[in-house]
């Protein structure tokens, strides 16, 4: 059995589900309930849990931990007797001055974990699946026995761009990061203005947001459909990362300020005329 975070990037649980693995989605709107929810299922649940998936920054949250929080997981892992895998994949995009930290930092971590990270984020080099996993011996040597039998690498000028990036200038990042902070402000800003209260995310290339007020029955993936059809604007439904995520919607800070300020118009414009939108959606289909 897995123990998975609901809200979630989705491949953290359906991995393990194509793989045939056993899935426990526990509730993880803060780390502090997720962790103390699994506190509850080691005693609760048979089989017993032998994976334990940590992922902060996280992705769609955009929390992040301190390395209090990683001391208390990997106690918590060794004593039950559990693995953990931690996914780092935003660890370079935080907007404090202090980066994250690392689950590997906590002495005797490597006894029971590895660390997944990757390029597409830190380098922005999403779509080349360029990444890395770090930890225990045991579990990095099983996943290259694993993947020998399914490829042989990636293309190698892929590789070479890789090397380039890891072992080059480093300023790049610091680029990266200055660029998704500023649309941060400015997301949360104009958004402000327009009338949706956006808490700040800390980390991450995401907003999390709690729906309108107004639109808080509806659920997040009417919300999302409406606001596209009426607003232009995408975002992601919460429900889209778990049961958890309803009442939320995921945002990416993947435009540039001007379009983003744009959007805050849009949203405006559709929140002032609110009870308009819902009134299609509680009003019945005409029967043909």
């Amino acid at each position: 059995m897995i123990i998975c975070p609901d809200p979630a990037y989705p491949i953290h649980a359906y991995g393990f589900i194509i793989a045939g693995g056993v899935i426990l989605q526990l509730p993880a709107l803060s780390p502090e309930e997720y962790l103390s929810g699994v506190g509850r299922a080691l005693h609760e649940s048979t089989p017993a849990p032998k994976v334990l998936v940590l992922s902060y920054p996280s992705n769609p949250t955009a929390q992040w931990v301190d390395l209090e929080f990683y001391k208390d997981a990997v106690a918590l892992a060794k004593k039950h007797d559990m693995l953990v895998l931690s996914d780092i994949a935003y660890s370079e995009i935080y907007f404090d001055d202090n980066p994250p930290p690392s689950i590997l930092q906590v002495e005797g971590a490597k006894d029971i974990a590895v660390e997944v990270n990757s390029l597409s984020k830190t380098y922005a080099m999403a779509g080349w699946r360029v990444g890395m996993v770090v930890g225990n011996e045991g579990m990095v040597a099983a996943l290259a026995r694993v993947k020998s039998y399914l490829d042989y690498g990636a293309f190698t000028p892929i590789q070479v761009a890789a090397v380039a990036a890891l072992n080059g200038p480093q300023d790049c990042i610091d680029e990266i990061r200055a660029t998704y902070k500023s649309r941060r402000d400015v997301l949360i800003e104009a958004m402000a203005r327009a009338g949706w209260d956006i808490p700040s995310p800390p980390a991450s290339m995401f907003a999390w947001a709690p729906l309108p007020e107004a639109f808080r029955e509806v659920g997040s993936m009417e919300f999302s459909k409406l606001l596209i059809e009426k607003a232009g604007v995408a975002v992601s439904p919460g429900v889209a990362f778990g049961e958890h995520g309803e009442g939320y919607v995921r945002i990416g800070l993947v435009e540039n300020e001007h379009r983003i300020r744009q959007a805050a118009r849009n949203v405006k414009r559709f929140l002032e005329q609110s009870g308009q939108h819902l009134s299609t959606i509680r009003e019945p289909a005409p029967v043909k």
